[in-house]
């Protein structure tokens, strides 16, 4: 047992909570409703996070998480049945295959889970599929918390426009966003963490005391 130390799963964890925390936050300032963004079937769309498990992460509550193939084998199932042709049939196995640059015998058996995916086979499927770095590798608290951050950057880009539209109309907003501020803040909001945030306060303290002029 090492003490003083998380695991990878608790710093996942501790980063889906702060996310929730931030997105309820920001719903609220916007009147939007959280059954809209904390919809467990679209978020599992977005993540690759089966939706009995993203309710249950979303409630804090533990869920069993898959080995790597299982995962993979996962949420492969779920991009062959959610990102369809444009006539709204699967892909083959042929035309996975032809789009990620293997043969038709490696993606079935990849497919089939009769072989161990490499990163290289999810790096190509994920092109393929047009889904990003690590859709099918993530854990699951990962994955969620950045379906989650991606909400997250379109109510601060709603909150942003917002607050530009009530500048017009506020002299005080209207300073805040000549000067940059809004941008600053909306900017430090989409980092990880909040000692990421932590961080940009620092620096910014630091440059203030630089850039101050000695008293006369």
């Amino acid at each position: 047992m090492s003490v003083g130390f998380e695991g990878p799963g608790d710093v996942a964890s501790a980063v889906l909570s702060a996310v929730v925390g931030r997105v309820t936050a920001l719903a609220d300032r916007l009147g939007v409703a959280h059954a809209e963004v904390f919809d467990t079937a679209a978020l599992s769309v977005a993540s690759g996070v089966p939706e009995p498990v993203v309710k249950a992460l979303l409630s804090g509550r533990p869920a069993g998480e898959p080995d790597v193939q299982a995962r993979f084998l996962q949420r492969l199932d779920l991009l062959r049945r959610t990102r369809l042709k444009p006539n709204g049939r699967k892909y083959t196995q042929q035309e996975i295959a032809d789009g990620a640059g293997m043969s038709r015998q490696q993606a079935g058996a990849l497919i089939n889970g009769d072989r161990r995916p490499t990163m290289e086979h999810c790096d190509a499927i994920q092109r393929f599929f047009r889904v990003h770095a690590g859709f099918l590798t993530a854990e699951d608290p990962e994955a969620l918390a950045g379906a989650l951050q991606r909400s997250e950057q379109e109510l601060l880009q709603k909150l942003a426009e917002r607050e530009a539209a009530a500048a017009l109309d506020d002299p005080l907003e209207r300073l805040l966003q000549d000067h940059g501020v809004r941008q600053i803040a909306w900017r430090a909001a989409q980092l990880p963490t909040d000692q990421h945030r932590d961080k940009v306060a620092e620096w910014l303290d630091m440059l203030l005391e630089s850039v101050k002029r000695p008293e006369s």
